[in-house]
């Protein structure tokens, strides 16, 4: 049975790394929340949606260029996959960072975005998405790690806060797809440098720089535990099985996610014989996406996390059959649009998951980890995906899909309800 959603996450008793049971605590609320705080909370929510709008919208944005990038810079889809490899990197050293720094830093002190509109030359163009990497994985764990620890609807909050890093991606390709038809091509990364300066001025004003601790006592909530163990929190989550059972869950969930958006624009254009506006299609999936994260939060509530992820995921999995299967632009392009649908709210399912899994005192630090392995996905599978249609055609892009989105299904089964 799923927890109530109101109900606040209750954390078994779980073995420390040396044997010794740390005891779980729930953030709790001191008291009944003033209108001052409610308005806080959904400012702090809204803030925190407008940063995850810019990882979404970093996320989204190479597909559409891939093609122009590849004229460009006269290279094949193994070379050009480089880019996504590059920023995985940059995500896993975000997540060292995160798990090691944030107890000691401000929540929302770092962010960082690399400046590519200058168009460089192509080695440097791939190392600059190291740092895009860096920025958009401390971004992203300290804003879910926060929503998360927020004992007043976390899923709801979660859900909206994930619609926004879908309405990023599908924000993106709208953009993008009309700066690839552009002679100066990489102007389109002076729009994201924009959206990381209002970005940096907006969580400056709300957060002040102040600890997570600090923010959360400010909405009346106690302070999340810190737990009995003198471990490090990066031994502690390393020992931890489920941590690592999720973030594969998650790299294969987000790999999938992310060859569809990145690939599928090449795919239309070659195999079903699309023209420059194919780049929409990318768009239609991540519009799909956000309205799933949206307007499924009450059949979330109702289903719950588990029997969610195995239903939406067993749709997803007949539409992307139609993609692979019936050879039409059309019909392609509107499975891809229901795919998103079905694997949209999957992401935030997963996370209300993990908040309810791992001990508050972790869980930041937990969803670091976590989010650096699903953009490693979002890395490697893209990567694989190119690197296979270099040798066997495009046309072996659709049945890849379809095996990661196989694999992602029976991943979910071994995933705990509690530790």
């Amino acid at each position: 049975m799923e927890a109530p959603l109101e109900s606040p996450p209750i954390y078994p008793p779980t073995a420390g790394p040396e044997g010794l049971a740390v005891e779980s605590e729930t953030a709790a609320q001191t008291s009944q929340p003033s209108r001052r705080q409610i308005i806080l909370a959904r400012v702090q929510t809204i803030t925190l949606c407008w940063a995850v709008f810019l990882a979404g919208f970093n996320d989204g944005s190479l597909g559409p260029l891939l093609p122009r990038i590849q004229r460009v810079y006269h290279v094949g889809y193994l070379i050009v996959s480089l880019l996504f490899v590059f920023q995985a990197i940059g995500a896993i050293t975000g997540a060292v960072l995160t798990m090691t720094l944030t107890p000691k830093l401000g929540f929302g002190k770092i962010l960082g975005y690399s400046l590519q509109a200058a168009a460089l030359p192509f080695p440097v163009f791939v190392l600059s998405c190291v740092l895009t990497g860096i920025g958009v994985s401390i971004l992203d764990a300290q804003a879910n790690g926060y929503v998360a620890s927020v004992s007043r609807n976390p899923e709801t909050r979660m859900g909206y806060v994930q619609a926004a890093y879908g309405a990023g991606i599908f924000a993106a390709p709208l953009v993008s797809t009309q700066f690839a038809q552009l002679q100066h091509w990489s102007f389109h990364y002076l729009v994201s440098l924009g959206l990381t300066f209002s970005n940096l001025l907006s969580l400056f004003l709300v957060f002040r720089g102040k600890t997570q601790n600090e923010c959360l006592a400010q909405l009346g909530q106690a302070e999340v535990p810190k737990g009995d163990s003198g471990h490090s929190h990066m031994r502690q989550i390393l020992s931890i099985k489920a941590v690592h059972l999720m973030a594969l869950f998650l790299f294969v969930h987000v790999g999938a996610s992310i060859a569809i958006s990145g690939w599928t624009v090449s795919f239309m254009v070659s195999v079903r014989g699309g023209g420059a506006s194919a780049g929409y299609i990318a768009a239609g999936y991540a519009g799909g996406a956000v309205l799933g994260r949206i307007a499924l939060i009450w059949v979330n509530k109702k289903i719950g996390e588990t029997r969610g992820v195995y239903i939406y995921s067993i749709v997803a999995i007949g539409l992307q059959l139609v993609v692979w299967l019936v050879p039409s632009l059309i019909s392609g392009a509107i499975a891809v649009a229901f795919v998103g649908l079905m694997t949209g709210p999957i992401y935030p399912l997963a996370l209300n998951r993990a908040a309810k899994l791992f001990p508050p005192w972790l869980l930041t630090a937990s969803m670091s980890w976590m989010a650096a392995m699903a953009n490693v996905g979002g890395a490697v599978v893209p990567f694989i995906a190119g690197a296979v249609s270099s040798k066997a055609g495009l046309k072996s892009l659709e049945p890849l899909i379809l095996a990661m989105l196989v694999t992602m299904l029976g991943l979910w089964t071994l995933i705990p309800n509690y530790i």
